[in-house]
């Protein structure tokens, strides 16, 4: 992935609300790309997450399963 599209993919991830963010954890299809262990972009969305509060009870019962 170019420079460029990671730069791109980190906007998107600093626009997402806690809510977003948790949707795509729990419902993003397996290797998504902010999800593979060991990349720029995952270490960003996980440092972002924390950030904002990860998951809590309110969330999870609110996105469902």
């Amino acid at each position: 992935m170019t420079k460029e599209k990671i730069q791109k993919h980190k906007e998107k991830i600093d626009r997402m609300s806690r809510e977003e963010m948790c949707s795509m954890w729990r419902f993003s299809p397996t290797g998504h790309p902010y999800f593979v262990i060991g990349t720029e972009l995952n270490e960003y969305f996980e440092k972002r997450f924390k950030e904002l509060g990860g998951f809590s009870h309110a969330i999870s019962k609110k996105i469902g399963w």
